[in-house]
């Protein structure tokens, strides 16, 4: 029986390569972003359908609690259940803690923490009540070690973590498992933006391990590993997918 993923933010980026990426691993797969990302999304739904799956489309704001849990609902109704959760749908704006703005601030929370919260919540009786279901959440290495101009986004990052390792414990009795992956950094456009030159990101590729940055299909693989069979005894983890820039 074929099973169903959400990725949230699949609009472009890592969302992108992770829905596809699903897909040609004979996942159906259901996309979400904002409204204001439609063409994106179009875009890769067309890529899904090219897979040779079935593609659902929602546009919502994970930080809007009410809309994400309508979403879900569709794309449960026109799915027949959702199996995975990929929470991915994240904001970065980068600015001094000193300078930065209480609505920065919410923001970040908004959709970088409560998205995630929301998201969970709007699977989980499905999931509970199927006695299965494989939920991933994309942290950061920043929710590792916090980041100059970041560290608004290191702390989202860091909650990640941690309601990932709590889900874990109050949902592994219903056969759900719930993991991180902590990439490091990817060169989506996000990415370059923040690294904001090239010698950024050469300096950024020596200090690797393997002397290259990543790409989106980097968190592929891993992503698949936590959404599949083979990964049913690990629960409650944070992988880092980082090419050796950070090693705890």
């Amino acid at each position: 029986m074929t099973k169903t993923a959400v990725v949230t933010g699949a609009a472009r980026g890592i969302g992108r390569a992770l829905a596809v990426g699903l897909a040609e691993a004979g996942y159906d797969v259901a996309v979400t972003d904002l409204a204001a990302q439609a063409d994106g999304l179009a875009e890769t739904r067309a890529l899904i359908e090219a897979a040779g799956r079935r593609a659902f489309v929602e546009t919502v704001d994970v930080s809007d609690r009410a809309a994400v849990v309508a979403a879900m609902a569709r794309i449960e109704d026109a799915a027949g259940g959702i199996d995975v959760l990929v929470n991915n749908a994240g904001i970065l704006k980068p600015a001094r803690l000193e300078d930065l703005s209480e609505a920065d601030w919410d923001a970040h929370m908004d959709v970088n923490v409560k998205g995630v919260l929301s998201c969970c919540q709007a699977v989980l009786p499905g999931m509970r009540a199927r006695k299965a279901g494989r939920i991933v959440n994309i942290a950061s290495i920043a929710g590792r070690q916090g980041v100059p101009t970041q560290g608004h986004y290191a702390a989202t990052k860091a909650a990640v973590i941690t309601l990932t390792r709590v889900l874990a414990q109050e949902a592994g009795m219903d056969g759900i498992t719930v993991n991180a992956i902590c990439p490091g950094i990817i060169l989506t456009e996000m990415g370059k933006n923040n690294l904001g030159s090239d010698e950024a990101i050469r300096h950024w590729e020596e200090v690797a391990a393997l002397k290259r940055l990543g790409a989106p299909e980097d968190i592929v693989g891993p992503v698949l590993f936590f959404a599949g069979e083979q990964s049913a005894f690990v629960t409650g983890q944070a992988l880092n997918v980082c090419g050796g820039i950070y090693f705890h």
